[in-house]
């Protein structure tokens, strides 16, 4: 469970990330030597830039972009990964994304097929604490018509797979709109195309079922902290 912030990044850290992103598409993984000559840089710039975007070091940060989160050797049932899930629970990325909420004035919920029912869900529960303006509209056309400069777009995604969001990123960003990404599973893509980027779990579901065949179990449990989160936060005010 991790976070990955662009909006710390200087010019320098985010070419850095981008540089090596785009490498991964076509590429082997690089040394940290060999990373360091790609971007034109020390090779403890790319040490401080992979940190300070979110990752615990290079060869970790290589590790995901390169192989994204391994399943276990072991076929576990899924009450067997929700404990794994549990015991690598962070709060702390509750705190922060629970923060994120109660710094706009509209948020704007994304998903598709089940992701989008967890978008409605979780567009009740905050209704029920927040005063922002909060909607789950059913397609990009209708997000793109809602976003603002006031404006957080949290797109729900389990594995980043289903299709792209890429425009929909740009698209926000022209309006002047926060983009964040929550998902299951890590996805490189999906990193290249939001602010910020919180990744629930390194317990990844077996890669024989498709998207929509996952369940979003995590997604609910992250929910429900977010929201005592808020609670706890706005009753200390």
């Amino acid at each position: 469970m991790f976070n990955v912030d662009s909006t710390k990044l200087n010019p320098l850290d985010k070419k850095i990330l981008d540089t090596l992103t785009d490498h991964a598409k076509e590429n082997q993984a690089p040394t940290i030597t060999e990373a360091a000559k790609l971007c034109d840089c020390s090779v403890s710039q790319i040490s401080k830039a992979i940190k300070k975007a979110g990752f615990v070091g290079y060869k970790k940060f290589i590790s995901y972009l390169y192989l994204g989160e391994t399943t276990s050797k072991k076929t576990l049932d899924e009450l067997e990964r929700l404990k794994l899930v549990l015991q690598d629970f962070d709060p702390a990325l509750v705190g922060q994304f629970a923060d994120l909420l109660l710094s706009h004035k509209r948020i704007i919920l994304f998903g598709y097929g089940p992701s989008l029912i967890v978008g409605q869900y979780f567009e009740y529960k905050l209704r029920l604490e927040v005063r922002a303006s909060i909607a789950t509209p059913p397609d990009e056309q209708s997000v793109c018509n809602m976003v603002d400069s006031n404006s957080l777009l949290v797109i729900l995604t389990t594995t980043g797979q289903y299709r792209s969001f890429e425009e929909l990123f740009h698209r926000a960003k022209d309006q002047g709109s926060d983009v964040v990404v929550i998902s299951e599973e890590f996805n490189s893509l999906v990193m290249e195309n939001c602010d910020r980027y919180f990744v629930l779990t390194n317990h990844r579901q077996p890669d024989t079922l498709k998207p929509h065949e996952k369940t979003r179990t995590v997604f609910f449990i992250f929910i429900e902290q977010v929201i005592h989160a808020i609670r706890g936060s706005l009753l200390g005010r």
